[in-house]
């Protein structure tokens, strides 16, 4: 008997099976017909329904536990007769695993043959088929007021048997669309090399197969680095002012402001994990018992401990930890400063007390006050009402992860209407998350998946560039974007000042953008020559060398295409060593040489010539920006289509111990905004203040003077 419920299989196995799973009267026949029918191949029918409708003709006699094994047989007949004609496809109607839960149900057993089969047999995967179908009624069906808890009886029967599966729900055209989009999505996977369980939790992940596919082949074949032709500097790329012209833009905006909707978005996803990576590695490396803080700084060369340690006391999370310290340990200050300073990091970092290294940098103490600390989600506000704000109203758009929202609310909650009553300014708050399909797949370095410890697959997070997606659904006219940890403590009120010139110098950018697509349909040829002038020497946008021969049609249509696009407005200041992007001209495949925010990552050091190029950058990307969201007409431009999807790039991480890439998008001001007009306007230093790590605190503009 066990001979003959033995499922056949192929070398390699190149057939797909799909079995059809759920209770009676949920359209498995019809769909299983459906599916044969269009990927022009083999179905096996339920056996059950013809043996047992005979039964009943004949004798007028219900199934009973001795039908069981036949049934089964007789199933796994038709199955693999199905199979050796089958083409790239096996679609089952109802299988082993359906007869064994059918008999625990009516019986309260299976047979241990039957039993044994069908938890044995293997699909690539189960439809469960929902019961928010109409019931149907024949001589077979007995159980209409039962369905739900038949349906869960199936579903439990494959959790528990780790099958994998997919509820197919809707009506009966419903399904068989959602069945060809997962068979599709399925068989791709197939040929990725990846397995069932692969691919569920790749439709978890929200991921398109298609996206996995690429970042592969990125994976595998590289990506291309940014073709540098030059840095931008003063007077070739970017534009320096002096403070009467800076004075002129920023009344340009307060005169201007309240005809627009203005919002500050900033984003904020992610722990502070950096800002305290060496003193993690502190605590990990540190032997308290049998060293000295001091030959752990020699043997480390742990020179940012020394400064860490140097100026605690100026930290505004400082009398906090102390305090707590002394609760917990009355003889504190008695012991010896080495064992003061290590339960000191200790407090900071353990997840039982202050846990900063796994909270988000935006609900962290930067700056002490007189009477009180404040957090960078603090500052950002009392920044807005000063320049992202028209007709008394400001709006601020933080995106941060899910975990972490909580924090970001309760903290909002606590200065919000403090600096509302300051300021007399509303104040309109609103998050986004990163959404989880623009998350790449992580490779070790065989370019081969790379799995956690539960073999499941390991996805990471697709850099900032996927904030293109939140930029992208904000009702706005003017975006005001700034990093989370750049904030000051002191002249937030000159920080502002530059904030509002950069928005005076969008509008006014953005009037003579529009005057110009508003007659472009009608202009002669002899306005041609100023707006080329226009183009090339205020947008800094090159016309192609041909253009002089185009018809005076085909020179209409090239303008307005360059001139219909986002314009973003950004910031720059001297280059003193920072990590992080700066301004260049980038000459693409086409020829075509813009200015673009590069990344270190996107540059090819080991070629001299580009090395040579950033070698010789004078400024840095603050990530300063003020964008324009509307075309001329007033509608919202759709973001995606000024991204150059070639500018992603890899990036070398550690995950269990072991190296691992990661692809991460064209970044949010880099490739991500590649085809905006951009301009570049050199800043005051002071106004660049990111905290990296925890000992930028110590650094002037984030100290109370």
């Amino acid at each position: 008997m066990e001979e003959n419920l033995k499922q056949l299989q192929f070398p390699g196995n190149e057939i797909i099976k799909i079995a059809i799973y759920g209770p009676e009267s949920t359209g498995k026949t019809t769909l299983s017909n459906q599916l044969a029918d269009h990927f022009k191949t083999e179905w096996a029918p339920e056996f059950a329904r013809d043996y047992l409708q005979e039964k009943w003709n004949a004798k007028k006699e219900i199934c009973t536990p001795e039908d069981l094994l036949p049934i089964a047989v007789g199933q796994m007949k038709l199955e693999n007769s199905a199979l050796q004609k089958a083409k790239n496809y096996l679609f089952v109607d109802t299988c082993l695993m359906a007869t064994k839960v059918f008999s625990e149900i009516y019986y309260g057993f299976c047979d241990s043959k039957l039993d044994k089969a069908a938890r044995k047999h293997k699909y690539d995967l189960f439809f469960l088929t929902d019961i928010d179908v109409p019931w149907e009624q024949d001589d077979l069906r007995d159980s209409p007021k039962e369905r739900e808890i038949t349906f869960e009886k199936f579903k439990e029967a494959l959790i528990e048997n780790n099958k994998p599966f997919i509820v197919l729900t809707g009506n009966l055209e419903i399904r068989f669309q959602k069945a060809l989009a997962i068979i599709e999505g399925l068989t791709k996977a197939k040929q990725l090399g990846f397995s069932s369980q692969d691919f569920l939790q790749i439709l978890d992940s929200e991921v398109p197969i298609t996206e996995i596919e690429k970042q592969l082949s990125i994976y595998k074949n590289g990506v291309a680095k940014a073709n540098l032709n030059r840095p931008a500097v003063i007077n070739d790329g970017i534009l320096k002012l002096n403070e009467e012209e800076f004075q002129h833009f920023s009344k340009l905006f307060d005169t201007k402001k309240d005809n627009f909707k203005l919002k500050k978005f900033i984003p904020a996803s992610g722990a502070a994990s950096r800002m305290f990576k060496f003193l993690n590695e502190f605590l990990n490396e540190f032997d308290i018992e049998n060293e000295t803080i001091n030959a752990y700084i020699n043997r480390k060369n742990a020179i940012e401990l020394i400064v860490f340690l140097a100026g605690m006391e100026k930290f505004p999370f400082f009398k906090a930890i102390d305090n707590e310290l002394l609760e917990e340990f009355p003889d504190f200050k008695s012991w010896n400063k080495d064992r003061q300073n290590y339960y000191f990091i200790k407090w900071l970092l353990d997840e039982n007390h202050f846990d900063f290294s796994n909270k988000p940098k935006g609900v962290l103490p930067f700056h002490q006050y007189q009477n009180d600390s404040a957090t960078p989600i603090e500052e950002h506000l009392k920044e807005s009402v000063l320049y992202s704000c028209a007709n008394g109203i400001s709006n601020l758009h933080f995106t941060v992860s899910e975990k972490h929202k909580l924090q970001f609310e309760n903290t909002l909650e606590n200065v919000k209407r403090k600096i509302e009553e300051a300021s007399e300014i509303k104040i309109n708050i609103s998050f986004s998350h990163q959404q989880k399909y623009t998350d790449s797949i992580a490779v070790g370095f065989d370019n081969k998946p790379c799995r956690n410890h539960n073999g499941e697959l390991v996805f990471r997070p697709g850099g900032h560039g996927a904030l293109i997606e939140n930029l992208n659904s904000l009702d706005a006219d003017i975006v005001f974007i700034k990093n989370i940890d750049n904030v000051i403590q002191n002249d937030a009120e000159t920080i502002a000042f530059y904030k509002k010139s950069l928005a005076g110098i969008l509008i006014e950018l953005q009037e003579k953008v529009n005057f110009y697509l508003l007659k472009i349909d009608s202009i002669p040829e002899n306005e041609i020559a100023p707006l080329v002038n226009f183009v090339e020497q205020q947008l800094n946008i090159k016309v192609n060398l041909d253009f002089s021969k185009y018809t005076l049609e085909n020179k209409i249509s090239n303008l307005r295409e360059i001139l219909n696009r986002p314009i973003r407005v950004c910031g720059m200041v001297k280059n003193e060593g920072e990590p992080g992007g700066g301004p260049f001209w980038v000459t693409d495949w086409k020829g075509n040489t813009t200015l673009q925010i590069v990344e270190s990552a996107q540059i090819d050091f080991s070629n001299e010539k580009q090395a040579l190029i950033a070698s010789k950058a004078t400024h840095f990307n603050p990530v300063d920006l003020v964008c324009a969201f509307k075309d001329y007409k007033g509608s919202k431009f759709d973001f995606r289509n000024f991204i150059d999807y070639n500018s992603g790039f890899i990036v070398e991480k550690n995950k269990f111990g072991k190296p691992i890439k990661g692809y991460e998008l064209p970044g949010l001001w880099n490739g991500a905004m590649a085809n905006w007009i951009t301009i570049f306007v050199e800043v005051p230093l002071f106004t660049f203040n990111p905290v990296k790590t925890v000992n930028d605190l110590l650094k002037p503009a984030h100290q109370n003077h």
